[in-house]
């Protein structure tokens, strides 16, 4: 059940595995809700399952509305989105507000708010963490970076898919905290997939070892959905490991930047690539345990 919360007209741009439910649950609150994605299919099977509307181009969809909502992939596409050949902050109304979610460089993030500011608008970056069970759920972790100002906008309007949110300071501190959380994910499931694999090598029975140690000090998010998929060769049930390596560049990126030593990081990382050059780039995250199997064999 939402709560009652003041109706506003969004855009909504991304419909992929995380975007699509997320426009929906803000369609299914009451807001008025206009969707853009590069697949028409995508947009028109929305439309279908939602009550909104899609359009063929950004201007249009984002033109007129209280805020726009970007889910995407990479720098380049919020770049070109926002400033490129969409230009679409040139099509918004003076004000509006600009909630990014996708996971980019602190440095995209300063970029685009400096533009959004020569506009007359307004940009926060809210990276999310979650996966698409969140999504779908509407239990994300929001992390934002944004103008003390508008952070109560920022939390209401996005409150139809949120379980935790929180302002971590400027421009740019929500994606600094989301490269935080993907260093932190990065050395759990190689950690798990280690484990995983000693408990096989050593002749354990892994799903009652999973079972005894989740519940202690070596318990994780990781640990207790994702072992089982693990054991059984399953990647296909989350992240894949070719945005986890885009991210994982970030993290490395502005490591460099401010000084900080990423050792294990950048080893996973170097794992990553490892899988993407057997081609498992399309597989989630977890397939770390796919890697160490292939050595031994």
């Amino acid at each position: 059940m939402y709560e009652e919360i003041p109706m506003a007209t969004l855009a909504f741009i991304g419909l992929g595995n995380m975007g699509y439910p997320m426009a929906g649950h803000l369609a299914n609150s009451g807001h008025e809700v206009r969707v853009y994605n590069r697949s028409q299919t995508k947009k028109d099977q929305w439309i279908k399952e939602f009550r909104g509307q899609g359009f063929g181009d950004v201007a249009t969809t984002v033109s007129n509305c209280d805020a726009v909502i970007l889910c995407v992939g990479r720098d380049d596409d919020v770049r070109d989105l926002l400033i490129g050949s969409h230009n679409a902050m040139a099509a918004m109304r003076p004000g509006a507000l600009i909630i990014d979610h996708t996971t980019t460089s602190a440095t995209l993030a300063e970029d685009m708010a400096s533009a959004a500011q020569n506009f007359n608008l307004r940009f926060a970056d809210v990276p999310v963490s979650g996966g698409q069970q969140g999504a779908i759920n509407g239990q994300l972790s929001l992390m934002v970076g944004c103008h003390t100002d508008d952070y109560p906008e920022i939390k209401q309007l996005t409150s139809p898919y949120t379980r935790m949110i929180e302002r971590l300071g400027d421009i740019g501190c929500g994606q600094k905290t989301k490269m935080v959380n993907q260093i932190c994910v990065a050395g759990l499931i190689q950690a798990l997939a280690e484990g995983l694999h000693f408990a096989e090598q050593a002749g354990l029975d892994r799903s009652k070892v999973m079972e005894v140690i989740s519940q202690g000090a070596a318990g994780s998010w990781q640990m207790s959905n994702r072992h089982q998929t693990m054991i059984d060769g399953e990647y296909q049930h989350g992240f894949a490991i070719d945005w986890m390596r885009k991210d994982l560049d970030i993290c490395l990126e502005e490591a460099n930047r401010n000084g900080a030593n990423l050792a294990i990081t950048r080893l996973v990382n170097q794992y990553y690539g490892e899988l993407q050059t057997l081609g498992a780039g399309r597989q989630d995250t977890s397939a770390l345990l796919l890697r160490l199997q292939q050595q031994k064999a």
